[in-house]
């Protein structure tokens, strides 16, 4: 039972570190919340549990080629908030916009013969 609390507790520290920091400096949080902690301890957690490899790279593939919709979150939000459009209804089709980024990424993947 500790070490799933323990797992949750570093995932709970690393998002307040993040939002404690960009609050003095967004670009050191945005540095530390662009570093990849969450995969890497989500790999070196699946490691310790399976100490399969080929999950391991299964997962960082995966990882790889869902990263790239996700950045249409991060072009969508600060265009939109730029034009003053409020913060909710932004953020709202921002993640509107990456999930639809996510479905042509996987349709896009199937094509060309990449299972995800």
């Amino acid at each position: 039972m500790i070490y799933p609390v323990l797992k949750l507790v570093i995932s709970a520290l690393i998002i307040l570190a993040v939002s404690e920091i960009s609050k003095r400096s967004s670009f050191i949080g945005g540095l530390v919340a662009s570093l990849p902690l969450v995969s890497l301890l989500a790999i070196i957690w699946l490691y310790r549990e399976t100490h399969d490899a080929g999950k391991v790279a299964a997962l960082s593939t995966n990882i790889f080629w869902l990263v790239l919709p996700s950045l249409v979150f991060f072009l969508i939000l600060p265009a939109l908030l730029k034009r003053h459009v409020a913060f909710y209804p932004a953020l709202a089709l921002s993640v509107l916009g990456m999930l639809a980024a996510y479905g042509v990424m996987v349709l896009v993947l199937k094509k060309v013969g990449i299972n995800v």
